[in-house]
């Protein structure tokens, strides 16, 4: 449960600020405080509904791909993805209190700004998750009341070798061998 927890959260965030990045980008969108809201709406649909839309609209489009050429394909994949991020971008819309006005620079624009905010959030992902678990098992025992503190306890022994070895690539046995060969 944690991790779609730690995940629906830095992903709530990440949405929160591509929301109001679009309210301030396009005049046509209006998103002020309602970007809280529509965050929600945002991530639940990025989290459970646009896997499943993605899937329907491929296998419907996979029924004719042996029709389309390689680059046919490629413009059916494109249009997919822009039609599923319209479909979010519209119920983003319709769930909160974010207002559109203008057919190109409300409803058409937003849809690929969002498709290049998740190609940044599918860059930073791990690095963002990670620090939403860390703030969440930190406020887990806060909440729980576990004693333990908030700084991270020192690293066991295994911890510490495999450290040693990332820093260098050499297992504790390879950087004895070497050195013994330097005393010789």
């Amino acid at each position: 449960m944690k991790s779609w927890i730690v995940r629906f959260a830095s992903l709530y965030v990440f949405n929160v600020l591509v929301l109001l990045l679009i309210g301030f980008l396009l005049p046509s969108v209006q998103v002020g405080w309602a970007a809280l809201w529509a965050a929600v709406v945002l991530t639940a649909a990025t989290i459970w509904l646009k896997p499943l839309v993605t899937r329907f609209f491929t296998r419907s489009a996979a029924k004719s791909a042996g029709q389309r050429t390689r680059t046919g394909e490629k413009l059916v994949q494109y249009g997919i993805v822009f039609v599923v991020e319209l479909l979010v971008w519209a119920l983003v819309v319709l769930a909160s209190g974010v207002e559109v006005g203008g057919f190109f620079w409300g409803w058409l624009v937003p849809p690929l700004l969002l498709l290049v905010a998740w190609i940044v959030y599918d860059r930073v992902d791990d690095a963002l998750e990670a620090r939403t678990g860390r703030l969440y098992d930190r406020a887990h025992a806060g909440i729980r009341g576990s004693g333990t503190s908030a700084t991270p306890a020192a690293p066991s022994r295994e911890e510490a070798i495999g450290r040693e070895e990332l820093r260098d690539g050499l297992t504790p046995e390879q950087r004895r061998m070497l050195d013994d060969l330097g005393e010789s």
